[in-house]
C-alpha cells in the first residue's frame, strides 16, 4: 500500500503530460450527418448474441460551422443539424437476398449517425481531428466573429476534447 501514493502521482502526472493546449485563430467544424439502412442476420435473432450486420443504402451530408449546406432539406435540428434526404429503403427481395441458410433477418432499421471533426491551423500546418457536439457548437458560435479559440486536445493529440474563445 505504501507505493499507492506514488502510483496516484505518477498516473496524474502522465494524464497532465498526454494532453495538451493549443490556439487556433484558423479553424473549421464539419458534422458529418448520415442515415443508414441496415439489417440483422442471425440463426436466432433473439438468443444469438452477436448477429451479423448488412448495410443497406446511405445518404450523409456535410454541415460546415452551423451553415446551411447545398441543397439540404431536412433542418436545422434541435442540435442545429442538417439532415440528407432519407435513403430508399430495402425492400423484403433485398432483405432474403442476402440472407445465408439456416438464417433469419431482421426488419430494417434505419442508423442515424454524426461524425465531428475539427480542422485548425498553426502556423504553416493545418491538422483535422475527430471532435464532439460541445466542440461543434462552440466553433459555430465563434466562426462568424474569426474568435480566436484555444483548444484541449485528447490524448496523443489525437481528438479535440474542448474548445473555448480567448479573451480578447
Amino acid at each position: 500500500m505504501r507505493f499507492l501514493p506514488s502510483i496516484i502521482t505518477a498516473l496524474t502526472a502522465l494524464t497532465l503530460t498526454s494532453c495538451s493546449t493549443t490556439t487556433a485563430e484558423q479553424y473549421e467544424a464539419t458534422a458529418l450527418t448520415s442515415y443508414t439502412w441496415q439489417v440483422k442476420y442471425a440463426n436466432d435473432l433473439i438468443s444469438q448474441p452477436q448477429p451479423r450486420i448488412e448495410t443497406f443504402a446511405n445518404t450523409s451530408m456535410l454541415n460546415r460551422n452551423g451553415f446551411k449546406p447545398p441543397g439540404a432539406v431536412v433542418g436545422p435540428d434541435d442540435r442545429g443539424l442538417w439532415w440528407p434526404t432519407l435513403p430508399p429503403r430495402p425492400n423484403v427481395d433485398e432483405v432474403e437476398q442476402r440472407k445465408k441458410s439456416q438464417e433469419e433477418a431482421g426488419k430494417p432499421e434505419l442508423v442515424k449517425d454524426v461524425q465531428y471533426k475539427l480542422t485548425y491551423g498553426v502556423g504553416n500546418t493545418q491538422n483535422t481531428l475527430p471532435t464532439n457536439y460541445e466542440v461543434y457548437r462552440q466553433v459555430v458560435k465563434a466562426y462568424p466573429q474569426r474568435t480566436p479559440l484555444e483548444l484541449i486536445l485528447g490524448v496523443n493529440d489525437n481528438s479535440v476534447e474542448k474548445a473555448e474563445p480567448v479573451s480578447k
